[in-house]
């Protein structure tokens, strides 16, 4: 959800010294009571948009139904500049923020986004 805010991809959009980017992005998260430093996440975040474009090329060539990788139609709304929906995720979605009984179930699945134990 961090990466998704426009301000953030505003700021990487052409981006090469991003240490910055993702020094606030660390801070949002830190926020959300998950400790990463910039370097983690921009490993994350490079990982992700590798296996993402990799995947694209596979299943252009396959033409067969898509293989997906874990959190593939997040990071896809974000690299196409699409909303996520109503079905957004992490730590800054409304439902997290206003306390509801999804707290633990949105923590639980930055988690498993950031492929930390839960």
């Amino acid at each position: 959800n961090i990466w998704s805010d426009e301000k953030i991809q505003q700021m990487l959009e052409g981006a090469t010294r991003n240490k910055e980017i993702f020094e606030e992005i660390a801070r949002r998260l830190m926020k959300c009571g998950i400790d990463r430093d910039w370097k983690q996440c921009r490993t994350k975040y490079k990982n992700l948009k590798y296996e993402y474009r990799a995947l694209q090329k596979e299943n252009e060539h396959l033409g067969n139904p898509r293989r997906k990788m874990r959190f593939y139609d997040e990071v896809d709304c974000i690299l196409r500049r699409q909303p996520l929906g109503p079905s957004g995720w992490g730590c800054e979605s409304s439902s997290l923020l206003s306390g509801t009984k999804n707290f633990h179930n949105e923590i639980k699945q930055l988690h498993r986004m950031l492929q930390l134990p839960v």
